[in-house]
């Protein structure tokens, strides 16, 4: 169990994928499906396509780029859209994200998703999880031609949404997003131990992290 001083939290800022859904759906799509159709597409060998498309998405992973379906769409001649509805039944939401959310907005905070996906996998997965009702607002990076990954977009989300970055918190799976917020000057900084809960718990550097939500739950002592 964290000892966050809720108290000196006005906002929270969550992070979707990894942090709120599982991490594996999105894992799989991109490390599996993607170049298993890739291979059907083009006509080439599993292992060929695999190297390929890992090619490519290497050579734009921090950028906006990196999280764009249209991008993807156009550069692999795939409608990346329609794949990922249909791997849409394993988007899962991960322990104790309802509770926690339904809490924070019980104790007076401001709920706010963050996220680097395009619009259109935020849209699938909303509609998926049914997640969007506790949000008080919901950014896409997209929107504002910055990655989360550069400090200069905290500045770009505050233009439209004003928080305070000294009572706010922050909870990301990502290292480098977690980097640019504390940059930024974001106080209260989480990271998340399983992002992909198919996997062993990732590093997290020298930031706290959290298992699951739970262990952040007692929001609603305040109300």
């Amino acid at each position: 169990m964290l000892n966050l001083l809720w108290p000196e939290i006005d906002t929270i800022l969550l992070d979707m994928d990894g942090t709120l859904l599982d991490l594996h759906y999105d894992n799989h799509f991109w490390q599996v499906y993607v170049p298993e159709k890739f291979a059907e597409k083009h006509g080439i060998e599993p292992v060929a396509a695999h190297d390929e498309c890992f090619r490519r998405y290497n050579a734009k992973a921090g950028t906006l780029d990196w999280y764009c379906v249209d991008y993807w769409s156009e550069q692999l001649e795939l409608d990346i859209v329609r794949l990922k509805e249909e791997l849409a039944h394993l988007i899962q939401v991960h322990p104790d994200v309802t509770e926690f959310l339904t809490e924070a907005r019980l104790a007076g905070k401001r709920v706010v998703l963050v996220t680097n996906a395009h619009h259109k996998s935020l849209n699938l997965k909303m509609d998926r999880t049914g997640l969007a009702v506790h949000f008080d607002a919901m950014y896409t990076s997209h929107a504002f031609g910055l990655a989360k990954e550069d400090p200069a977009f905290w500045a770009a989300l505050r233009e439209v949404e004003p928080f305070d970055p000294a009572r706010s918190l922050l909870v990301d799976d990502s290292l480098p997003v977690l980097r640019s917020a504390r940059d930024y000057g974001i106080a209260h900084l989480l990271a998340v131990l399983r992002p992909d809960t198919r996997l062993p718990d990732k590093e997290v550097a020298d930031f706290p992290a959290i298992r699951r939500f739970g262990d952040i739950l007692p929001v609603s002592a305040e109300r």
